[in-house]
């Protein structure tokens, strides 16, 4: 029997619930910054390329996660709970980053990229299996709207500090041991931060609620009739998508930026904590925010502050280092924000939709969410790759610095600084009134 749902949750399904951020924050973070210039750096596979062999596996999550949205809505229903995927998936993904940064070594560039290619992909694919239904808990843990608001602060602040510590350890971990050996040191290391994130998790949610029990769609006919005539829950996964785009190519590019633009490897971590700290700082900021203000203007001030941060960071090569360091900055607070609200405002729209139905909904839109957020990730690396190849970038080998044409070093800024603002606030004309509304 499912657990009433109840208007506020305890600490320990709160903190329960925010601590699966350590397997989203660790496996989106360090891909999309350290295995695009894993392929061009360490295995010499070229620019355009290796973007390609990022965005394949990512194109298959989109295809794949409203699957996985449909089996755990149908587990829900049968078990009462989504604990046996997010523990499976869990754990695939521990074990399939370590296998992502192995390098067994084939000694042929084409078969060491293509071993990556597999071992991405199956990991993204064990993603989908945990993110999907772990992005459906909060229509379900509780039917306030305020209170979905407080988890995924707590969420966000729990994701600032995985994103955090695994941004800023992993590259310091793979280039303190260095080549080869240090990918695989922290693939290791990371791999198992994942699985601590997935137990304590999942212990944590040990008689948490988990919503009213409906009966699940029938048809993927009727899902399709329900995403067609859903037009806010479209509306805010394009808005997301974008959003994850420009996010992801910020990402990716800054491993580059740190070597091409600021002159200095070292340079990322700091990039990194400058980044993500105000963020974590500013995150419980945001959802009083959007209390007072309400989270449709909160989103849309979010959108405003990392846009003009990352205008500003497009002047870095003439600007001193600390002024720079001021808009990276503004990118986090503004980060912050335009992950909270989103996340907020989608089990709104969940539960909304499920009393009009009286069907299981959250299951398939999480998938159809994480699938859309999984190909704005995924297209970010392939994007910044491709802004690489129009640049004029040449690939290496073993992490060192290459000598690059003044194309190439342009190429870096602006993809690392404009383009993922652009991005953003593409999607700030689509947030209107009509996305609160189911």
């Amino acid at each position: 029997m499912a657990l009433p749902v109840q208007t506020r949750i305890g600490h320990r399904a709160r903190i329960g619930y925010s601590l699966g951020s350590l397997v989203t924050g660790s496996f989106t973070t360090v891909p999309g910054l350290l295995l695009l210039p894993y392929l061009t750096d360490t295995l010499a596979v070229p620019g355009a390329i290796a973007g390609v062999l990022v965005l394949v596996p990512k194109v298959w999550d989109v295809v794949f996660n409203p699957i996985a949205g449909r089996l755990s809505d149908a587990s829900l229903v049968r078990r009462g709970s989504r604990r046996p995927f997010l523990l499976g998936g869990g754990i695939g993904v521990a074990v399939l980053f370590a296998a992502i940064f192995a390098h067994p070594g084939f000694g042929s560039t084409p078969l060491d990229a293509g071993y990556v290619l597999v071992a991405y992909l199956l990991c993204a694919t064990a993603f989908g299996v945990f993110q999907v239904p772990f992005n459906a808990l909060p229509a379900e843990l509780t039917d306030s709207y305020g209170e979905r608001t407080r988890i995924t602060s707590w969420r966000m602040g729990f994701l600032s500090v995985a994103v955090l510590l695994s941004g800023g350890g992993a590259p310091a971990l793979a280039h303190g041991v260095g080549g080869v050996a240090g990918y695989r040191v922290m693939g290791v290391a990371v791999g198992l931060v994942i699985l601590v994130g997935v137990v304590l998790m999942v212990l944590g949610l040990r008689g948490a609620p988990v919503g009213r029990l409906r009966p699940g769609a029938q048809t993927w006919r009727e899902l399709l009739v329900t995403m067609r005539r859903w037009r806010s829950f479209r509306t805010l996964v394009l808005v997301y998508t974008l959003q994850a785009l420009g996010l992801a190519t910020l990402l990716a590019g800054v491993n580059y930026a740190s070597r091409y633009v600021f002159g200095d490897p070292g340079v990322q971590t700091w990039l990194f904590v400058g980044f993500v700290l105000p963020a974590l700082v500013t995150m419980p900021l945001w959802p009083r925010l959007g209390r007072r203000w309400g989270k449709l203007w909160g989103f849309r001030a979010a959108c405003v502050a990392f846009g003009i941060a990352s205008l500003g960071l497009s002047a870095a090569l003439v600007l001193p280092l600390g002024v720079s360091f001021v808009f990276v900055a503004l990118a986090g607070v503004g980060y912050a924000g335009i992950q909270v609200f989103p996340l907020a405002i989608m089990p709104d729209l969940i539960s909304a939709e499920e009393e009009r139905t009286g069907e299981t909904r959250a299951g398939i839109a999480a998938g159809v969410w994480t699938g859309s957020e999984t190909l704005g990730m995924a297209l970010g690396p392939g994007l910044f790759g491709l802004v690489l190849g129009l640049g004029g970038y040449v690939s290496g080998v073993d992490g060192g610095v290459v000598a690059q044409p003044g194309s190439a070093v342009i190429a870096i800024l602006l993809g690392f600084s404009l383009l993922p603002g652009v991005l953003v606030m593409l999607g700030f004309p689509l947030l209107r009134r009509e996305v609160l509304e189911p």
